[in-house]
């Protein structure tokens, strides 16, 4: 290949041009030619996009078989999960900060429909069910409908949300829940606005 010179350059462009849009007049191409650059478009292939994969979790009948949600029972030790709560009470002083004796009650009540319960010790005080009255111990574990309590006496109780009345105390402040209107997961409760009602029956 040999070096073309101005004139050689130029005319090449201009047949370039007069192939490559014969519907143009010479003038037309001679003023893009000496007005503005040339700018040859390219349309590139769009690549199709790919499908994220979603990840399946878990059916229910899945975590049933598993046992995924079962308490060995060689674990269902009151003196076991002393320790979380512990870690629960300090957790709801950090959360209502530090449950002050002049905070005001309906505050940390709402507060407290939000938290997390696992951890906590609860009474049940009222219920359709007179057995269930008077079982006290620590949340292991929040489903929709049931608490799972283990009590002093290191038994694993089942008691579910509806119909029942809980009081749950700590540094002095008394707090019911009426399980009937606590018919949520723990996830859900966290963003769930709870209206403030004047009387609640079981």
């Amino acid at each position: 290949l040999q070096p073309q010179g101005s004139e050689e350059a130029k005319t090449f462009v201009h047949g370039f041009l007069k192939r490559s849009m014969p519907k143009m007049k010479d003038e037309d191409i001679q003023d893009m030619l000496t007005r503005k650059a040339v700018v040859l478009e390219h349309y590139p292939k769009k690549k199709a996009k790919q499908k994220r994969k979603k990840t399946k979790g878990f059916t229910a009948r899945q975590r049933r078989e598993l046992r995924l949600f079962e308490i060995e029972p060689e674990q269902q030790r009151y003196a076991l999960f002393l320790p979380l709560h512990e870690l629960w009470k300090q957790y709801i002083r950090d959360l209502c900060h530090g449950l002050r004796p002049d905070a005001q009650p309906h505050v940390i009540q709402g507060k407290l429909l939000k938290a997390d319960l696992h951890g906590a010790i609860v009474t049940v005080t009222k219920s359709k069910c007179p057995s269930y009255v008077g079982i006290t111990g620590i949340i292991l574990q929040e489903f929709k409908h049931i608490f799972k309590i283990i009590t002093k006496e290191d038994k694993l109780k089942v008691v579910p949300k509806l119909n029942n009345v809980f009081s749950l105390e700590l540094d002095g402040f008394i707090s019911y829940i009426y399980g009937s209107k606590f018919l949520l997961r723990a996830s859900e409760r966290s963003a769930k606005k709870f209206k403030l009602k004047g009387t609640i029956d079981l």
